[in-house]
């Protein structure tokens, strides 16, 4: 059965989702996770362990997806990292937070998926990330525009993110 899941799920792209059924107990309706399409034992979903500078930390065992119906019950989220704001918009109705345009900032999520926005300051040259941020709700995700960033590890060379 998993192979046969494997196979049909290779058009589905790994990345952030937003789970809308639960997996029995595992993993709850309306969380953050990670979608990984191919592998051993077969595609499945990571949960969130912690995050380090606003981004998440998925859990290095996954949970298979018991068919390839569940598949489609997944809402594919924005990518986290750095964005420019292309029109102007308060955070919510109540306009707790204004954000300009041209203004970088940093998207990431909670376990429940929902999105914050986080603004980066430059502090003695270099640029910060704070630790709190702002909701949004997903609606406001098409003002943003994603930026590509050089991103390096110890382990390899320069990527963009």
């Amino acid at each position: 059965m998993l192979n046969e899941v494997s196979d049909e799920l290779k058009h589905i792209p790994c990345g952030l989702y937003r789970t809308t059924e639960a997996i029995g107990e595992s993993v709850p309706a309306g969380v953050l996770v990670y979608f990984h399409n191919h592998g051993e034992p077969g595609p499945g979903l990571y949960l969130p362990e912690s995050w380090q500078n606003n981004r998440v930390c998925f859990s290095q065992e996954g949970i298979c997806i018991p068919d390839n119906d569940y598949a489609a019950t997944l809402q594919a989220l924005a990518t986290e990292g750095f964005y420019v704001v292309i029109e102007p918009f308060y955070c919510c109705e109540q306009r707790c937070q204004y954000f300009e345009a041209d203004t970088l900032v940093q998207l990431g999520y909670n376990g429940d998926a929902e999105p914050i926005l986080f603004l980066p300051e430059i502090i003695d040259g270099a640029l910060a990330l704070p630790a709190e941020g702002t909701f949004i709700d997903d609606a406001r995700l098409a003002k943003l525009k994603r930026l590509l960033v050089a991103e390096s590890d110890e382990q390899g060379p320069k990527t963009l993110q």
